[in-house]
């Protein structure tokens, strides 16, 4: 039997996993990795999708790459703390420590990363304050951190300040530093910083995250800003962003709120031309828009393509279809999808809905 993409993914997933494991418990076990170890190590990185992350830290960090010995053991410690076992991230990294397996100046600032990512900022401040005293130099990933955990207690304006600080240092921000500063400025609902800082991290040759953009975008789509959204979206598109679900979805829903019924089909479409699966939000934000213009039949098309597509329709789509049914006068269509609805078990939201059973007549 031939397994699915999804399978396929799962199960690569898990050899990373147990061979993460198995590197971390190695060094647990005072049993230290060797080349080869290390070239696997090296290959499971790849095969995650972490390798160029983990390269691009230690640069942040040093100032130049790192050996293939403190790329792997950087990541493991990295990966650890990402999934939320921090103390035992930092016993790895005092052993690595005790055996010259990781740089100090690295070391020193994922001790800081974990404390950050525990909410401990005061002793992280504590802990960065005696890493300068020992001689080490600010980084601009030890600032990135900062910044980010302001950014995730609301302090923007303090992460805003702190990369100015880093930049009057000499530090230059990198993506992630731009990633932490747009979500959170979107998130305070400040979209003149968060755009600004879009188009100056375009500027240096970097591109948003797609949470990052996200985030932005939505707040944009909301606020009606439709023309910026779409004018920062094509500059990103021309430079290589690739646009998800997401991102279509916020935008669609910006349109259909202005009733702009031709753009929301584009971008069905433009979504169609990019493979990027329209889902259940897509549809629903899409056939309401239509049955809103009493284009019912149209919107009839877009319905089958959900059921090929074994996406179950909603009961907000079946009434919004029935009453562009009935606005135009043909209630046989409109009783038909209305039982339609009520044999997939589907409920009617009357008397809360924009009709009620009665209108379809007998």
């Amino acid at each position: 039997m031939n397994r699915s993409g999804k399978e396929k993914v799962e199960e690569t997933q898990l050899k990373e996993t147990i061979i993460f494991e198995v590197y971390g418990h190695m060094i647990q076990n005072r049993i230290y990795p060797n080349e080869v170890t290390v070239r696997t190590m090296i290959s499971a990185l790849c095969m995650a999708g972490e390798l160029q992350k983990s390269v691009d830290i230690i640069d942040a960090i040093t100032g130049r790459r790192g050996s293939p010995m403190v790329i792997v053991n950087t990541s493991l410690v990295i990966r650890m703390i990402a999934e939320g076992e921090i103390e035992e991230g930092l016993v790895l990294l005092k052993r690595m420590l005790q055996k010259n397996l990781i740089l100090d100046t690295v070391s020193y600032s994922l001790i800081v990363h974990a404390k950050l990512k525990s909410r401990e900022v005061d002793s992280a401040r504590e802990l960065y304050g005696e890493m300068l005293n020992r001689g080490f130099q600010p980084n601009p990933f030890v600032y990135t951190m900062f910044i980010e955990a302001y950014c995730e207690e609301g302090k923007v304006e303090e992460a805003l300040d702190l990369m100015e600080e880093a930049v009057s240092m000499g530090l230059q921000p990198y993506d992630e530093t731009y990633n932490c500063l747009i979500t959170g400025s979107a998130k305070a609902g400040n979209l003149e910083s968060s755009t600004k800082l879009c188009e100056e991290m375009i500027q240096k040759g970097f591109l948003p995250s797609s949470s990052a953009f996200n985030e932005m975008i939505g707040k944009l789509c909301q606020s009606g800003n439709m023309k910026q959204a779409n004018e920062i979206l094509t500059l990103l598109i021309e430079r290589g962003f690739l646009p998800d679900e997401t991102t279509f979805n916020y935008l669609i829903d910006g349109y259909r709120r202005e009733g702009n019924m031709s753009e929301v089909l584009k971008l069905y479409y433009e979504m169609e031309f990019r493979s990027v699966c329209p889902g259940l939000l897509t549809f629903t934000s899409l056939i309401a828009t239509l049955c809103e213009h009493g284009k019912a039949e149209a919107a009839e098309k877009y319905l089958a393509t959900m059921k090929c597509r074994s996406l179950e329709p909603t009961a907000s789509i079946y009434e919004e279809m029935i009453c562009a049914y009935l606005g135009n006068g043909n209630k046989e269509r409109a009783r038909q999808l209305y039982n339609e609805m009520l044999k997939r078990g589907l409920k009617f939201s009357w008397p809360t809905g924009s009709f009620c059973p009665e209108d379809l007549g007998n």
